[in-house]
């Protein structure tokens, strides 16, 4: 029995609303390497890929980047592919940062206590902020 092989390519002609403008993946890319203040050969190293395709991304000449790639680039600026290819909302409000760190935690498989022992720890953090 053959598995069949299923190739998945990204439609970079979706685009990501931000404050009412329409912004494409590349300039999704652009302006998350510009707020983390990063090279494009910082963020090639840190992607596995080269300076040129980076900047392909941006420019939006490279017109089908592999999921992969994709996934990586949203794991380094802690956003949600979603968020990249503009199906996610940027401005719902929900950090980023947080988002990420929610799915490392998810994928940390915590037993029940120690995401008790995490929840009292954010409790006591939040305390006297909602005031």
């Amino acid at each position: 029995m053959s598995i069949p092989i299923i190739t998945i390519r990204l439609d970079v002609s979706y685009g990501l609303v931000i404050q009412g403008k329409n912004m494409s993946l590349g300039a999704c890319l652009n302006k998350l390497r510009l707020q983390k203040q990063k090279s494009l050969q910082t963020v090639a190293d840190a992607v596995g890929a080269s300076k040129p395709h980076i900047w392909e991304l941006e420019k939006g000449t490279s017109k089908n980047p592999s999921l992969d790639l994709v996934t990586k680039l949203a794991n380094y600026y802690s956003v949600s592919v979603d968020y990249l290819i503009g199906v996610e909302n940027a401005d719902r409000g929900e950090s980023p940062e947080i988002k990420a760190f929610a799915r490392e935690l998810a994928s940390k498989k915590l037993s029940t206590s120690d995401l008790e022992v995490l929840r009292a720890a954010a409790n006591a953090l939040s305390k006297g902020k909602d005031d």
